[in-house]
């Protein structure tokens, strides 16, 4: 009988993947050995691979151009970056160096892009898609960038009153904007309608009322979002079919509008078992599209995407070190890691989100089935989810050997923010030391130390102490 963790695993999935192989018993990631990064830095530790993120936008890029040419579609693409999946400014420019463009969803996203701009990662003809319900703060700083020669700033209007803030700017120089359409939530959901939005039943007349006699107001986009993202639903391709249809009857009155925003992206890898088609959603996304501008005789739009996960979630990744094994009766065995769920993978505690896990040594050892325990006194500081029917399997180690480590994958996406990075954690653990990893010239692989362990004095400042 095979039972060891290198047995589990290549039994239960399709192994070795993409960006997982293990060497010497030990894993590699993305073809880093995770062993030699450990030894360097230590645990608990974050980890960036940045070449991951050119990839993944190479990857939606192909797949939409590809779509495109097999339907003969006429309209552009243009891949954007939502900004709130990683504010870190080497999220950013690894990002640009990939001809794309960007979302914001804050007032504090401005100063972000007129760095940008000022350190020469971005011009004033880069597409910034300014997204969310905007508070005055918001709004005056989007007509400063407008103001300051931004050619493509695009507010997209989130209610109906937030037209106030561009009409008296309107009556200086052009302004192109956008309308985000409230969408209608998933039938399992608490609530029938999106809060964020415009009703789709309002938005004809609104055009009609407050911005076809402006001159100096061009509706040119209209924003799609849908909350769990690109998926094969039945719900997905209905409320992506009323929004064509709205674009459509809008067109006839508002020649001007020329783009489809499609918010909610690409999911990413969380389970080893993970199948999804992307090709084939680009391709029907596509087809849908032209399909029913061909029928009503509408010139097709051109398409922007958003894709905030999909960009910088499968570059991430967090080691622990297993620091003791705890039987607490006849059938649990708790794996204590040397640092919080809660507070280093909010999403896990949050709402229960699952990521892949791994050993990153002795796969040649048995496996055992464990529970993963926090640092912290919190009885939610746990990881007990996996794909393998809800269970955790790692490798049986003897005290006199050398400690397991093990780490969570494609973690790269909103984790630092939600747990309040460089802030005040739960039971005050410190956020742990953060690396980046890329590839030189020669394709070998350099490490950086972007932030140091979190220290007791920084969080006593904080604190006022």
């Amino acid at each position: 009988m095979k039972n060891r963790y290198v047995d589990l695993i290549t039994q239960t999935f399709e192994f070795p993947q993409e960006d997982f192989e293990v060497v010497d018993n030990s894993l590699e990631f993305n073809g880093i050995p995770l062993k030699d990064i450990i030894d360097q830095y230590g645990t608990p530790l974050k980890i960036t691979y940045l070449p991951a993120i050119s990839s993944q936008i190479q990857k939606a890029k192909r797949y939409f151009n590809v779509a495109m040419a097999k339907a003969d579609y006429k309209g552009s693409y243009t891949y954007c970056y939502c900004t709130k999946s990683s504010h870190f400014s080497f999220i950013l420019e690894e990002v640009l160096k990939n001809d794309t463009h960007l979302e914001t969803s804050s007032a504090f996203d401005i100063p972000i892009i007129r760095k940008l701009e000022e350190e020469g990662k971005i011009d004033k003809s880069t597409f910034i898609l300014c997204n969310g319900y905007k508070k005055e703060n918001y709004t005056e700083q989007i007509v400063g960038l407008i103001r300051d020669g931004f050619t493509n700033v695009i507010p997209i209007l989130d209610n109906v009153q937030e037209l106030n803030a561009y009409e008296k700017l309107s009556s200086e120089q052009k302004i192109q904007i956008g309308i985000r359409i409230a969408s209608e939530e998933e039938p399992n959901f608490e609530f029938y309608t999106s809060r964020l939005g415009i009703r789709p039943s309002a938005i004809l007349d609104y055009y009609k009322s407050r911005i076809k006699d402006n001159p100096n107001l061009e509706l040119k986009m209209l924003h799609f979002f849908i909350n769990t993202g690109i998926r094969d639903t039945a719900y997905y391709w209905a409320e992506l079919n009323k929004c064509i249809n709205l674009y459509c009857d809008l067109k006839k009155y508002c020649p001007q509008l020329d783009s489809l925003d499609i918010g909610g992206g690409f999911p990413i890898r969380t389970t080893l078992s993970f199948d999804f088609d992307y090709q084939y959603m680009a391709d029907e996304i596509i087809r849908q599209i032209k399909s029913s501008c061909d029928q009503k005789d509408v010139e097709e739009p051109n398409i922007f995407t958003e894709f905030g996960s999909f960009t910088v979630g499968e570059s991430g990744a967090i080691l622990f070190k297993v620091i003791e094994q705890k039987q607490q009766n006849d059938k649990e065995y708790w794996n204590m890691v040397d640092s919080s769920f809660i507070t280093t993978l909010p999403d896990t505690w949050g709402i229960k989100q699952r990521f892949i896990l791994l050993a990153v040594n002795h796969w040649d050892k048995e496996y055992q089935r464990v529970n993963l325990g926090g640092l912290t006194c919190d009885s939610e500081d746990y990881y007990t989810m996996e794909s393998m029917k809800n269970r955790v399997f790692l490798p049986m180690v003897e005290p006199e050997d050398e400690p397991l480590y093990l780490g969570f994958f494609h973690t790269g996406a909103y984790q630092e923010s939600l747990g309040g990075y460089g802030g005040i954690q739960h039971c005050l653990i410190p956020a742990p030391k953060h690396v980046l990893i890329d590839r030189n010239e020669d394709g070998d692989y350099v490490t950086r130390l972007f932030a140091k362990e979190q220290s007791a004095k920084s969080m006593m400042k904080i604190l006022g102490y």
